[in-house]
């Protein structure tokens, strides 16, 4: 019945992307990659305030 269905092209089983293939692939390397910038810029932050550290452990 499907393949009859199908013969008579009632069936459509593709779809027309919206935007070219290779853009899916560029609009998520762009987005990890900003994300991967945003996680580099917050490295060595904890360390940034050690002198802060020091006197807490002072006190308590």
């Amino acid at each position: 019945m499907i393949s009859l269905l199908a013969s008579e092209g009632a069936i459509v089983f593709e779809q027309e992307l919206p935007i070219p293939a290779i853009l899916f692939g560029v609009i998520a390397m762009t987005a990890f990659l900003s994300l991967a910038f945003v996680t580099w810029s917050y490295r060595d932050v904890a360390n940034r305030h050690s002198h802060k550290e020091s006197t807490n452990k002072a006190h308590h």
